[in-house]
């Protein structure tokens, strides 16, 4: 089949599994490009990522792959391809990647089902005692819009709302680059409570706590799950909204869990990592045009990175620098540094002022959040001739 890209409502309905490979190839080269650590030998051999098929989490995998010679498995929820259907990108990214890890002469396999349930939990558990013995870092990088609780089996909803009243602000129409105000309705009854049920940090515990009972993490293991906070501008729907809950819960959980792996001199951490496109991010409200603006900003000040070279930062200068990992006063992980940076912020702010509702957005860089919404589905790459009859299930 003819593999086109299709968008319904800003979301991607297709991926291309030659244009998939060549993004998993464009952030290898660059990692295998950067200087590996003195301290390489110190970064995690054994590593699981929840969630490691796209975005952060993926970037976790191969970056613990190219500069640590990490194995590695990964869990998501994935969409395998049919005859005449495609993948999710995550399964052709995941099937690239592994490949790629092979040659490398790592181990790289995958589980894919649903990592809030027992049942894969315990699937993940039987690999990793298997082909790891135990596991020196967990990535936990999940988002989702539902969750099925694995005890009582009652299913709860993610919602990104504000809380109280009605959010208004300016975003833009990303195919027409034309600005609009958008409405957001208040959360309503418990999709407070769901979206942190879902998004919070209580599944992050339970695979901890899990593996920990059956003696799969190592002494001195890490664990880290990514967060966001961003701009005030973003504030009511995001960090004061359903989501910033659950970001909240996920933050405490990192305390709570670092004290009950003290006997292992166990870590969590939650990084806060800069604004980027992902699958989510670019059908949010309001965020299009945040990032857009930051990202023109950024790349002018020689300050932009996407996810690879961001999750490359963590753990060279962060997780595995060779020293006490270096947190804020609440204890998190600041990658989002750059981004908050007040001249950053206030070049942002100064270009949002100029904005116009109805008129098409200026100062900022829809065609660099265009390409890199493309790249992340397989699409717009020069190296790739889209117009090849392919199948969907030959990768």
């Amino acid at each position: 089949m003819i593999i086109k890209q299709k968008i319904m409502r800003n979301v991607s309905l297709t991926a291309h599994p030659t244009g998939c490979a060549a993004y998993v190839q464009e952030q290898l080269d660059y990692l295998k490009s950067q200087p590996l650590p003195a301290n390489k030998d110190s970064y995690p051999k054994r590593v699981l990522v929840i969630g490691g098929s796209t975005g952060y989490g993926l970037a976790s995998r191969m970056v613990a792959a190219v500069v640590g010679g990490a194995a590695s498995i990964n869990v998501s929820f994935e969409r395998e391809p049919a005859e005449n259907k495609v993948a999710t990108p995550g399964w052709y990214n995941t099937v690239a990647f592994e490949r790629e890890a092979k040659k490398m002469g790592l181990y790289a396999q995958s589980i894919f089902g649903d990592a809030f349930s027992t049942g894969i939990k315990e699937q993940t558990a039987a690999l990793v005692k298997q082909h790891l013995g135990q596991v020196d870092l967990i990535v936990y990088s999940l988002a989702s819009p539902m969750r099925i609780d694995p005890v009582t089996g009652q299913q709860y909803k993610s919602v990104l709302k504000p809380i109280g009243k009605t959010y208004t602000a300016l975003s833009v129409d990303v195919p027409t680059g034309i600005v609009e105000t958008a409405v957001i309705e208040p959360a309503e009854g418990t999709q407070v409570e769901e979206t942190v049920k879902v998004m919070g940090g209580e599944d992050w515990q339970l695979w901890i706590e899990f593996l920990f009972g059956q003696g799969l993490l190592a002494k001195g293991f890490k664990t880290v799950a990514y967060s966001y906070i961003g701009p005030e501008i973003t504030f009511p729907v995001y960090r004061e909204g359903t989501i910033g809950k659950a970001k909240e819960h996920l933050e405490r959980t990192a305390g709570e869990l670092t004290r009950n792996m003290s006997i292992i001199d166990g870590e969590a951490y939650v990084s806060v990592n800069k604004a980027l496109v992902t699958r989510a991010s670019a059908v949010i409200p309001v965020v299009p045009l945040y990032i857009a603006l930051l990202y023109k900003v950024m790349k002018e000040m020689g300050l932009h990175e996407e996810c690879t070279r961001q999750i490359h930062r963590l753990f060279t200068d962060r997780l595995y620098r060779g020293s006490s990992v270096p947190v804020d006063v609440e204890g998190r992980i600041r990658l989002d540094d750059w981004e908050m940076r007040p001249d950053v912020q206030a070049e942002v702010d100064r270009r949002w002022a100029m904005q116009k509702e109805g008129s098409p957005m200026v100062g900022g860089d829809l065609d660099g959040f265009k390409e890199e919404y493309d790249h992340i589905h397989g699409f717009g790459y020069a190296s790739v001739d889209y117009s090849v009859d392919v199948d969907p299930r030959e990768v």
